[in-house]
């Protein structure tokens, strides 16, 4: 992992390759994301059945597609009664914290006697797509699931990838029986996303689609856009830690490699003002890295889109800081807190050394659904409002449009919009 100076010229070159990174630009996956949905789109439960086969290897009928009872009652049979604890009350916080989000409807009556206001009301319905196998995450469906149902979504459509027995991974149904989904379907990757966008005999067409997946289930959610809505494109994971020389080496090392795991594209970016933390976090970073499971998924990361960055003020670090846009940015600084009100950019903000971004990912609250890749300059994070749509509600009597009339007729005269004009002319013809 690089070690450079902010006064460098490199850094500035680092920094941008950093906020052009995408997993995006695959052209010949895109060509067959594009054939599978259409064939989806066209022959329905057929094109889901036989890419299961293809690339699940798992045979299903119509019958066996979605989860039943049963098999969600067995998964709790299987589960580790102290890790469905876990999930609940991961899930408790989860739903505490969102329920904060919930907006009413409103009704702003005057004393003319018009009535303007916003009725605000849940999606009928939700596709939640949780990814399957070695790659399962209860976490995932948590987060996806609980905003929708705060919201009072009706319906709560998961897909997810079978084993190749068929089977579903026994964490992703209990957290999916925890956090209310409604419905289970057995069909992952591109496929599962086209069945949610265009509803097939068996899959129930949704409003909706969330949830995170591979390079396949991104680019179809990107290409499905518009037919439904979606949440957004995720990027790769990031994380950037600011540091002065308050901050412990070996949590900050251990926090960085809790995102380069991740991913080879993931980003961990730590910007200090102590050069003494910034060599000492590279020495440990070495050291953890040995003792990891994805040891050569962590090195590519790091040598690839992991720098340390020292600076000479802390207000310097949270200005790379909000030109990075974080996904994940923890502050490791004596006094974090008094740092808020300077931070613009950023989809979750960790303050203090007992902050760490996994404490997001499972048991804080809000949730681990961020904006990437430089979007938290205009996106956030996943919310209730995610699901929910509004109305705006206009009544005027007959006095209260005569008073605006006149100003109507003159601003759609001004864009040529004739018919406009007749509309409220006609009704004071008489007059």
């Amino acid at each position: 992992m690089r070690i450079i100076d902010n006064q460098d010229y490199n850094a500035k070159n680092m920094i941008e390759a950093l906020l052009m990174r995408s997993q995006l630009n695959f052209k010949n996956v895109q060509e067959i994301v594009d054939d599978i949905i259409e064939n989806v789109r066209n022959k329905k439960d057929g094109a889901v059945l036989e890419y299961t086969r293809k690339f699940d290897q798992a045979v299903l009928t119509p019958q066996t597609l979605k989860v039943t009872d049963n098999e969600i009652q067995e998964a709790y049979n299987t589960l580790d009664e102290n890790f469905i604890s876990i999930l609940q009350r991961a899930a408790d916080r989860i739903r505490l914290f969102h329920e904060k989000q919930k907006r009413n409807s409103w009704i702003a009556p005057d004393e003319k006697g018009t009535i303007l206001g916003q009725m605000v009301r849940p999606m009928e319905s939700v596709g939640v797509y949780v990814p399957g196998g070695k790659a399962a995450y209860p976490s995932s469906v948590l987060m996806n699931v609980i905003p929708a149902q705060v919201a009072g979504v009706n319906r709560i459509v998961m897909v997810t990838p079978p084993q190749n027995d068929g089977s579903v991974n026994p964490g992703v149904l209990v957290a999916a029986k925890i956090a209310g989904v409604t419905e289970i379907y057995k069909v992952g990757g591109a496929q599962a996303v086209a069945a949610l966008a265009f509803g097939t005999e068996t899959i129930p067409k949704v409003d909706k689609i969330v949830g995170p997946g591979n390079i396949f289930v991104t680019l179809a959610k990107r290409t499905v856009f518009g037919h439904v809505s979606i949440d957004s494109i995720a990027g790769p994971s990031e994380i950037l830690v600011v540091a002065d020389d308050s901050a412990n080496p070996v949590f900050v090392a251990a926090d960085l490699l809790s995102q380069a795991e991740h991913d080879e594209l993931a980003s961990a970016i730590l910007v200090t003002t102590s050069a003494e933390v910034a060599y000492a976090v590279k020495d440990e970073l070495i050291r953890q890295t040995e003792k990891l499971s994805r040891k050569e998924i962590i090195t590519k990361s790091l040598k690839d889109f992991g720098v340390i960055i020292i600076v000479n003020t802390i207000e310097e670090a949270i200005e790379i800081s909000n030109q990075i846009a974080p996904e994940h940015l923890e502050v490791c600084t004596r006094e974090a807190l008094s740092l808020l009100p300077k931070i613009k950019n950023a989809g979750a903000i960790f303050l203090g050394h007992y902050s760490p971004e996994p404490l997001g990912d499972y048991m804080a609250g809000p949730n681990h659904v961020l904006p990437t890749s430089g979007t938290a300059k205009f996106f956030s994070p996943l919310n209730v409002e995610d699901f929910m749509k509004k109305s705006s509600v206009i009544f005027f009597p007959e006095e209260a449009l005569k008073e605006l009339s006149e100003d109507i007729i003159t601003f759609a005269e001004a864009e040529a919009l004739t018919a406009h004009a007749n509309s409220v002319r006609v009704r004071f013809e008489n007059d």
